[in-house]
């Protein structure tokens, strides 16, 4: 019986420390592989970016008036100096305050009081010149008969013409003061009075400077402008180009000539596009988490014919990507199985199910993937998203 009863407990340890030393023995890490192989690579600069109409013409009010309601349409095409855009007409009076009123009441009645001064002169005038006119018809009939002398004639006829033109003279007064009368008139014109003749127009006509479509109409109904306003812009869209604000440090990686690559601008394929120019000058712009940023605008014209971005337009949303460097058959990892070893970079490699540390020599990257120019070679597999279980010898099965 002991030595059946030493038997069961011995069976029953050896099971209890075979247990222990299973659970508690080394188990592999599970982790995603990649292998290393050789492919294109690309280093770009990615941002959003918009079309726009190379030469867009902004057609201002040339002087200030009434706006008539524009009859185009956004995209209606324009023809230089043919299609009429705009009609600007006088602008109505603007009402009178209580004193200004008074005051042109007031020289209305002025300007009637002098009319009618005006027209008595003139009613004096008119007689004294009848009075000179029989005066003289005497004087010529007597100096025919010898009874009066030469200078009483000539006397006569001076009178005569002095009184002519004394008429002359009132005349004018009064044509003066009826131009004056009507101008106080005109003073007390109230903006609720509508023009005799509705349906003319003595407009300043604004015609389209050059030919293309109407890209937006910044004023469109009736409207009281001033001289300069801006009403219509007018551009050609056959005639786009690109324009990104890259961040500054992206920018002076950037020179004239670079390739781009247009993505996400609604067709099926990508398009070819090459940087025209950087521009001098940068712009504080504010991001999304409300950062202040040096921006740069970078000017890009797109080199695919026509036919194949004929529908994109002025304003329109792309993806830009400038290419700073590409290779064709470079030997590359992804960017996450790469890690920092003191001052340099190493990648886990799997040996025989186990990770091995190896230093390598990345080149370039483009944020996914990283050029290796040592340290690895073809058909390795290395470990993604090395953790902190990762070290050198441990067991590795494939997640």
């Amino acid at each position: 019986m002991k030595r059946r009863r030493f038997a069961l407990w011995g069976v029953l340890v050896l099971a209890v420390v075979a247990s222990l030393v299973y659970a508690f023995r080394p188990q592999p890490v599970p982790v995603d592989f990649a292998e290393v192989a050789k492919g294109s690579l690309i280093v770009t600069v990615d941002e959003e970016a918009e079309t726009r109409v190379r030469d867009v013409f902004v057609l201002s009010a040339p002087v200030a008036g009434r706006l008539r309601r524009i009859e185009a349409e956004v995209g209606d095409r324009v023809i230089a100096n043919e299609t009429l855009v705009a009609q600007i007409e006088p602008a109505d009076p603007a009402f009178l305050d209580l004193r200004s009123e008074a005051q042109a009441q007031a020289a209305v009645q002025a300007a009637e009081s002098g009319l009618a001064l005006a027209k008595a002169e003139l009613v004096e005038a008119i007689a004294e010149l009848e009075f000179a006119e029989s005066e003289l018809d005497r004087a010529e009939e007597l100096s025919d008969r010898d009874i009066i002398s030469r200078r009483t004639l000539d006397d006569a006829r001076r009178l005569f013409k002095t009184r002519s033109a004394a008429v002359t003279t009132a005349q004018a007064a009064v044509n003066m003061r009826q131009f004056e009368l009507a101008e106080t008139r005109a003073r007390l014109v109230s903006p609720t009075e509508r023009r005799e003749t509705p349906g003319e127009c003595e407009c300043i006509s604004i015609f389209a400077p050059v030919s293309g479509q109407i890209l937006r109409l910044l004023r469109e109904s009736e409207v009281v402008v001033e001289a300069g306003e801006p009403l219509v812009e007018i551009g050609d869209p056959q005639s786009l180009e690109i324009v990104a604000d890259l961040l500054s440090s992206d920018a002076v990686r950037v020179e004239p000539g670079h390739q781009v690559i247009i993505d996400e601008w609604g067709g099926p394929l990508p398009l070819a596009g090459v940087v025209r120019r950087i521009e001098p000058f940068g712009f504080t712009k504010v991001s999304a988490l409300g950062i202040e940023e040096q921006r740069v605008n970078v000017i890009i014209d797109i080199t695919d014919p026509r036919e194949q971005w004929r529908r994109l337009g002025h304003g329109y949303r792309v993806e830009a990507r400038v290419v700073l460097w590409r290779g064709e058959d470079v030997l590359k990892v992804p960017l996450t199985a790469m890690f920092r070893d003191g001052a340099e970079w190493a990648v886990f490699v799997e040996h025989d199910g186990r990770a091995r540390r190896r230093r390598i020599e990345p080149g370039h990257n483009n944020g996914i993937e990283a050029e290796i120019t040592g340290g690895l070679s073809g058909g390795e597999r290395v470990v993604l998203h090395p953790s902190d279980r990762i070290v050198d010898g441990v067991r590795l099965t494939e997640r």
